[in-house]
């Protein structure tokens, strides 16, 4: 892990140095941190994680237990053939050979999502703006299958895409640049970016990136998943330790598995149980030789994209320079979408990007495109172009998306003329926080900080996470449910995506529809007390 005098990184084998919709579209300085604590002032002082009462985790598990219990009282049922089986058998001529179908491993999909699973997978039929149309579909065995009826669901509120700015939009004068990109190019190159598929447009923007990150250069990539699985092996190896969150994203977890490298994980912004980790990793070394770790690399995300927390990162930045460690910073949800002007966590707490080792982020959240990038000093990125698997052998990003973004990024910085950008970036900060605070209000438990547009609203039992997601799309309120595996067994929850392009009477319509189905389905467990206002559909209509 070695550092020249002036902290720069010294070059390691392996890369890393050691106000109004048409239709469905969008027609004060910050504190420096203190060089001695590292902990910036207003660090996560308005971070939520409030716990419910104890009855509410009792009556959670005692859900999942009934659910649990007629499950297998149903396999028994089928096993018998009193019930029919709709899942993936075996043949009988191959009883005998090692199962493709696992019926334990299916068990929870078979008993438990499928009595759920129309509230999952839903088509849209429209662009996905602020307000959008569903496929109405209906089931007769019970979401085995689905039909659709040939009607659509029109005018349903948007409160589950990534649409941070609003940039999935069809406004034509704002999309004609990417009309003539795609006219003059075609939809793709077919071709890597090594060969013959590097276009002048892929050069700008990354250029375009780097200046907006305050970096010296960036790369990008087609797709945002594969721009963390695909890397993080050419930046790490045998030898190297990753000190991961516990909540990190799946595409961090993947190619932290596929580098080789050993994985310790650190309880969820814990700068203790990271510290004790680091200290650990500087002092023992790897297991048995004891030798010191070739790197030691931590890994985090500007915003969780289920908990809606935000990573305190001058704190993390404040221990990376003590053991001198290396930061790999995930800002998928946070680039464009905090900050004054949107540059994400490091211009949120005023930190300077290059304490950032790698910079990862991607566009298919606050630009309304596709694919991700990787920007930070220039011999990181001149390596990832030889040795990333992703830049290598994936095609190149399609000219017309490139141009979205390159569109994207000019108008938030506002080199295309205009204050459009900046404008939405404030609008979604005021939404952001009119949308958590009327929350915290009406006595729901949410999750994460006032300037995270992703807002977790705690459900905690199986049937009422059912109930909830099928009330409001009723009421003509698009939502997205999560429950275990993808959360804790007693932490099942809506996420609510806030966007710029949501106008205030959207979000009291959201909000009032959220105050009834709260009441009637008895789902505001916060015990902390908040000043009530009127009804806001009420405050509208008076």
């Amino acid at each position: 892990m070695a550092r020249t005098a002036e902290g720069n990184l010294k070059p390691q084998p392996n890369g890393l140095k050691t106000e109004e919709l048409v239709g469905n579209g969008f027609h004060n300085p910050r504190e420096k941190s203190s060089p001695q604590s590292g902990v910036h002032p207003r660090q996560n002082k308005q971070e939520s994680f409030e716990q419910p009462p104890m009855y509410v985790a009792v009556m959670t598990y005692v859900g999942y237990g009934l659910v649990t219990l007629f499950g297998y009282f149903r396999d028994f049922l089928r096993a018998v053939g009193l019930e029919k089986c709709h899942v993936a058998q075996e043949r009988e001529e191959q009883k005998d050979f090692t199962p493709l179908y696992q019926d334990f491993e299916n068990f929870y999909t078979r008993n438990l999502y499928m009595r759920v699973r129309d509230n999952w997978n839903r088509p849209i039929c429209s662009l996905p703006g602020p307000v959008f149309d569903l496929m109405e579909r209906v089931s007769d065995d019970y979401n085995w299958t689905f039909r659709f009826t040939g009607k659509s669901i029109p005018n349903v509120i948007n409160m589950g895409s990534y649409n941070y700015l609003g940039f999935a939009e069809n406004n034509a004068d704002f999309l004609k640049s990417v009309a003539d990109r795609l006219q003059r190019y075609g939809a793709a190159v077919c071709s890597t970016r090594q060969e013959t598929g590097n276009l002048s447009l892929h050069e700008e923007l990354e250029q375009l990136v780097a200046e907006f990150l305050g970096v010296e250069s960036s790369m990008t990539f087609g797709m945002g998943f594969a721009t963390n699985s695909m890397n993080i092996p050419a930046l790490v190896g045998k030898g190297c330790l990753i000190i991961s969150d516990e909540l990190n994203h799946t595409s961090l977890i993947l190619g932290a598995r596929l580098s080789g490298a050993t994985i310790r994980v650190f309880k969820h912004n814990n700068m203790c149980s990271l510290e004790k980790m680091l200290k650990e990793a500087v002092c023992s070394g790897q297991p048995r030789t004891r030798r010191p770790w070739r790197k030691i690399l931590i890994m985090v995300e500007g915003i969780y994209s289920m908990e809606g927390s935000v990573v305190r990162l001058p704190e993390i930045i404040a221990l990376k320079e003590k053991y001198k460690a290396y930061l790999y910073l995930d800002e998928a949800h946070s680039i464009g979408a905090v900050g004054p002007t949107g540059r994400g966590v490091t211009e949120l707490f005023n930190v300077n990007p290059g304490d950032v080792d790698v910079m990862m982020g991607t566009f298919t959240k606050s630009f309304g495109a596709a694919g991700g990038y990787i920007a930070g000093k220039k011999e990181l990125v001149d390596y990832l172009r030889s040795q990333s698997h992703s830049a290598v052998y994936a095609s190149a990003m399609s000219p017309a998306i490139t141009e979205q973004i390159i569109r994207a990024i000019k108008c938030i910085t506002g080199k295309d003329g205009s204050t459009e950008g900046i404008r939405r970036i404030r609008q979604l900060a005021e939404n952001t926080r009119y949308f958590r605070a009327r929350l915290k209000e009406m006595g729901f438990i949410i999750y994460g900080g006032d300037e995270s547009p992703v807002v977790p609203l705690l459900l905690y039992m199986p049937a009422k996470v059912v109930a909830f997601a099928r009330e409001m799309l009723a009421r003509k309120i698009g939502v997205v449910v999560v429950g275990f595996p993808a959360t804790p067994i007693t932490e099942a929850r809506a996420r609510f995506c806030v966007s710029a392009a949501h106008t205030r009477d959207m979000l009291n319509q959201v909000l009032h529809h959220l105050n009834e189905v709260g009441d009637n389905l008895c789902l505001k467990f916060s015990r902390r007390k908040h000043p009530s206002r009127p009804d806001p559909c009420e405050e509208t209509n008076s």
